[in-house]
């Protein structure tokens, strides 16, 4: 999609108006925003099509070179991206080869605008890559976050893509069958879904349409949940901050200590508790410090900070001057290996002797018995990830 162009019932947001309506309008009262890792996201598509177009279509030796001057230039370049975006393209290109074998004619479009605007109001969106072969139809996603694993099971913004191929090209190819797919290089993931067209048609008219309908005029009942994560109003929605308080005063009967039971209801509310206290918290003190808000009972002081140098080369010049070896004002360190691995590139990584790049058990952590992670059954394996860091 276009920078800037975004579709008021957008698939990236169905998530959230899937589950709370109103809050698209709710969120017209607040600001877009961007992030580094949403910008460094953007930046990798770019890569991700520049590399898929080369290998589809190259370019002469010197506009090749040209485009990669180009986005060497970028910030967001470097070596481990345009390792894991190789990677993906090499990806996309394997499954389009292989829908080639038996469907010749099976074509690979880029960029794709996709437009479901016949279930949604105006709703379209930008399918990474659709490979068209023999009825049927695949839209990818690339999703450059290194957070967690996405599934494309149940997944809205797929199907919603899924919809927009089926309306672009059910017409001239039939598209019987239709596979939505989420590819996320960093983190070596891959997440498919296939349905019927009939199916995933259904979901539409049952699922996707009413909802839609209901956002579009603003209408429905506020829910929240996990997909208040990136809503624009999170920071002073009623309902989140009513479901929060709920959570945070519920009332715990006798005896004295609490019950395993509610224990475990806690934990399981403990995240979206500490999320909304600080979305609450961070939206408090930009509208102090940035737009002159004042607070009842609160005030903007300058907080702690710490001594730095105006001018680290000017300071090391000073130093000399008084006798000062540079053997002690200066120290050398290894880069940690995800600066290393960015510089040199994961494939250079991964070639390195056995042995010499290792993975620590990770800390013990709660999480909910449908998280894949195998369980640690026993006080002594817990004991022994703990004595590991000692």
């Amino acid at each position: 999609m276009s920078p800037g162009i975004h579709a008021k019932l957008s698939a990236s947001g169905a998530h959230r108006w899937l589950h709370c309506p109103p809050s698209v309008a709710l969120e017209e009262q607040f600001p877009e925003e961007s992030s580094a890792y949403a910008e460094e996201g953007t930046f990798a598509h770019l890569v991700a099509e520049t590399y898929l177009l080369q290998a589809i279509a190259p370019m002469t030796k010197a506009k090749w070179n040209a485009k990669q001057a180009e986005l060497k230039a970028n910030q967001y370049w470097s070596q481990a991206l345009h390792d894991y975006i190789s990677e993906y393209a090499a990806r996309v290109l394997a499954i389009f080869t292989e829908r080639k074998q038996t469907c010749p004619d099976a074509k690979l479009l880029l960029e794709q605008r996709l437009d479901f605007s016949r279930w949604v109001p105006g709703g379209f969106g930008t399918g990474d890559v659709v490979i068209i072969a023999d009825g049927t139809v695949e839209v990818m996603d690339l999703k450059y976050g290194a957070g967690v694993p996405v599934s494309a099971k149940d997944n809205p913004q797929l199907r919603l893509y899924g919809l927009g191929a089926i309306e672009a090209f059910d017409f001239i190819y039939g598209c019987a069958e239709v596979t939505m797919t989420i590819i996320q290089p960093r983190l070596d993931s891959i997440s498919s879904e296939t349905m019927s067209a009939a199916n995933l048609l259904a979901w539409a008219g049952n699922t996707i349409m009413p909802a839609a309908a209901l956002a579009e005029e603003g209408k429905g009942e506020y829910q929240a949940g996990d997909h208040c994560k990136f809503c624009r109003a999170r920071f002073t929605c009623r309902a989140r901050a009513e479901a929060n308080l709920e959570a945070a005063k519920k009332a715990f009967t006798d005896p004295a200590l609490l019950t395993d039971g509610e224990i475990a209801e806690i934990i399981g509310k403990a995240e979206n508790l500490i999320s909304w206290a600080n979305d609450v918290q961070a939206y408090a003190l930009d509208q102090a410090e940035n737009h002159g808000k004042h607070w009842p009972g609160w005030k903007l002081v300058e907080g702690r900070s710490n001594r730095k140098y105006a001018d680290e080369d000017l300071v090391a010049d000073a130093l000399r001057g008084l006798g000062v070896q540079d053997a002690i004002m200066y120290e050398r360190r290894f880069l940690t290996l995800t600066k290393l691995e960015d510089a040199v590139g994961k494939k250079l990584i991964a070639n390195l002797p056995d042995g010499l790049i290792i993975k620590p058990a990770g800390k013990p952590a709660l999480v909910p018995t449908s998280d894949k992670r195998p369980e640690i059954n026993t006080l002594d394996a817990a004991k022994a990830i703990f004595n590991k860091e000692d």
